[in-house]
């Protein structure tokens, strides 16, 4: 998933959100750290969270069934993936449920791995550390080596 669409999913599902939890426009935008306009505007589509409110959002709202249901995936690693795609290795340990994986490579090293929902993929160590993710499946093979 791109950056972008991470960005439209949350925006089009904040009023859920806010629904879900029955919190007012008030205090909702108050816990996203914005004004409650620029929740009205958000609302209204006629603004966005950007990718540090998204964030914010998903964080927040870690318990949403919404959100949940809008990354299926996990919210958390689709996060990961956008930040560090294209960038140094971090190995922070994945958290995700390995039911959304499958295996694609691997050797006494690495697992390399597709996600089923977004297609996305990701290099781990044997514990469960990710060492990086992209798009790019050639990208990561390189890695394994």
């Amino acid at each position: 998933m791109e950056k972008d669409e991470f960005i439209n999913r949350c925006n089009r599902n904040l009023k859920l959100v806010r629904t879900e939890f029955s919190f007012s426009q008030e205090k909702m935008a108050l816990m996203l750290g914005i004004s409650k306009k620029t929740l009205v505007e958000i609302e209204k589509e006629r603004s966005s969270l950007g990718w540090a409110g998204s964030i914010v959002l998903c964080t927040v709202f870690s318990e949403s069934r919404i959100l949940n249901d809008v990354f299926p995936e996990g919210m958390f690693d689709e996060i990961h993936t956008i930040a560090f795609e294209k960038t140094e290795p971090d190995y922070r340990r994945s958290h995700s449920n390995r039911l959304w994986w499958q295996t694609i490579k691997q050797n006494d090293k690495y697992i390399l791995e597709q996600n089923i929902v977004s297609q996305h993929y990701r290099v781990i160590t044997r514990d469960l550390r990710v060492v990086a993710s992209s798009f790019d499946m050639e990208e990561l093979e390189h890695l394994m080596n």
